[in-house]
């Protein structure tokens, strides 16, 4: 099994606690950066039922691109990692 196979599988069985720390960690770790380098950042504020809301902040707040970034890039990223989340939305 692939280690991201093995990680998707054990994100299932976490706790909701875990799972907040789990997401927020990805969040720092692979998706702040990029947004950072665009002049952006984004705040992870919480997850429920399946949602993770995010607030975008510095250029990601105007750019006309910023759903497509949630969308495409930042929720594409987060259900790699947790197959749980159906979507991600600003706040």
């Amino acid at each position: 099994m692939s280690a991201e196979a093995e990680q998707a599988k054990s994100s299932v069985e976490m706790s909701d606690e875990e799972l907040e720390d789990a997401i927020a960690e990805v969040i720092d770790a692979e998706i702040r950066p990029g947004l950072r380098m665009d002049g952006g950042d984004c705040e992870f504020i919480g997850y429920d039922e399946g949602v993770v809301r995010l607030r975008l902040q510095g250029a990601c707040v105007s750019c006309p691109s910023s759903q497509m970034t949630l969308t495409f890039g930042v929720e594409k990223r987060l259900k790699d990692h947790f197959p749980q989340i159906e979507a991600v939305v600003s706040v």
